[in-house]
């Protein structure tokens, strides 16, 4: 890695860094949201008021160390720190740590383009998996973009990188999108 990649790479990991001592500085544990907090927002308002910490962070982000830090319509961001707890048998990150952080981010983007009303599942994952991930890249973004937004679909496509830009996953995605109960 050349001193300029190295230099670009710890202004990300300190940028990001940041980010997340902000977010958590909101003090939000995680929970489930009240049905009143959801009903009559759009996805994008949803997101805001999480980013807000008006609504509770999910369950999973404290489980498994992740956090939204970033969310626009069409486009969201996941940050997660690889552990050794997030380990499989052969010494890396578990594909499944990384599947999570992935869903989140692409089946999320799908959300935030939402009406009032409507929520959404997964019906499909599709994660190629490039580099191996360990504990000593200390953070990671699942990045989520949309490729359509349908009345009754959402696609949409996402990477994991680390800070210094490497590639360690790459995903798509299908969401059905269902009237909310």
């Amino acid at each position: 890695m050349s001193t300029e990649s190295a230099t670009t790479a710890e202004q990300t990991l300190a940028a990001w860094q940041a980010r997340e001592a902000q977010l958590r500085e909101r003090g939000v544990a995680p929970g489930l949201g009240r049905p009143e907090q959801f009903i009559g927002r759009s996805g994008m308002e949803i997101f805001e008021a999480m980013l807000r910490g008006e609504i509770p962070i999910p369950p999973i982000s404290g489980t498994l160390d992740f956090l939204l830090v970033e969310a626009e319509p069409g486009h969201v961001q996941f940050q997660g720190r690889p552990a050794f707890a997030h380990y499989n048998p052969m010494g890396s990150v578990h594909g499944g740590w990384i599947a999570t952080l992935l869903d989140s981010a692409l089946a999320c983007a799908v959300h935030t383009l939402l009406p009032v009303g409507k929520s959404y599942t997964t019906v499909e994952l599709k994660v190629n998996y490039v580099k191996a991930l360990t504990d000593r890249v200390p953070l990671v973004r699942a990045i989520g973009d949309i490729i359509y937004s349908g009345g009754k679909i959402g696609t949409s496509q996402g990477k994991l990188i680390g800070p210094d830009g490497t590639l360690f996953a790459h995903a798509t995605t299908t969401c059905i999108v269902l009237d909310a109960r």
